[in-house]
């Protein structure tokens, strides 16, 4: 379907940090990665102009389309007119209950992600992940290393040690902005996330943790006694087997954990 790019339905909008993906051989590499299942209940976030779509529909799985552009939402409904098995949400991806989408069992997502909300959907996400069977998501190449970051580099922060507490997460491959309509002024990355059979470390106060850990790379230059002031005594650090004196990035997701279980039990 040819849409113009200034003007009509269809247009980039950058309130919503839109970017199309238009490169068939990325799309295919998507589809590839995520590797639905026939019974499979898909769900695309910012499914756009329907690119991405249209290799997801042609599975004939239950696909769910997110999308917050109501003039996009319209385009897609005509587009699909004639397929039952696709259901179309004009909504905000950051309010989206995947429970809703299928409450009888778990639901696989995908999608171009706006760069402009996909650490905010990360984390919510975070508290959905029982309902989630994987996930397969394009964010900017920035994000996408953060995500899958070791402990001890520039890229390891908040976002990577949230999500892999309970999601197994692998830096697939990167785009380059050519690929999109505009191009953006990055590159881009898909990265898979696969929940873990069972979350890393004790069990935890969800929230302390989150908690614990925002704080701990709210200032990452600082020490990890220093950080974590009026929250963890130094005492409680050691207990934890870590030395008070390193910072917040070379913690590993495990050590985070373990403090944030001390922590709770110290309160």
């Amino acid at each position: 379907m040819a849409i113009s790019e200034r003007s009509g339905p269809g247009r980039p909008r950058k309130r919503f940090g839109q970017h199309f993906l238009n490169d068939q051989t990325a799309i295919a590499r998507i589809v590839e990665t995520l590797d639905p299942c026939p019974e499979e209940i898909l769900c695309e976030i910012g499914p756009g102009r329907g690119a991405l779509s249209d290799r997801l529909a042609a599975l004939d799985n239950e696909l769910h389309l997110v999308e917050i552009d109501r003039d996009l939402v319209l385009l897609l409904q005509k587009r699909y007119a004639a397929q039952s098995n696709i259901h179309i949400h004009e909504q905000d991806a950051l309010t989206l209950a995947v429970e809703s989408l299928y409450a009888a069992g778990k639901v696989v997502l995908v999608g171009n992600l706006p760069y402009n909300i996909s650490t905010a959907l990360m984390i919510h996400l975070l508290a959905q992940r029982e309902r989630i069977e994987r996930m397969v998501f394009m964010v900017q190449k920035e994000v996408a290393l953060r995500l899958t970051a070791l402990p001890g580099g520039k890229d390891y922060g908040r976002l990577t040690v949230m999500m892999n507490r309970v999601f197994e997460s692998q830096f697939v491959f990167d785009v380059a902005p050519e690929a999109f309509t505009p191009p953006p002024k990055v590159w881009s990355g898909v990265v898979a996330f696969k929940p873990l059979a069972v979350p890393v470390g004790p069990k935890v106060d969800e929230a302390g943790f989150a908690a614990l850990v925002r704080q701990a790379f709210s200032q990452r230059r600082k020490t990890l006694r220093n950080a974590l002031k009026g929250l963890c005594p130094e005492s409680l650090i050691e207990q934890a087997g870590l030395d008070p004196k390193v910072r917040p990035e070379q913690v590993s997701v495990e050590s985070f954990v373990q403090l944030a279980a001390l922590a709770e039990k110290n309160d």
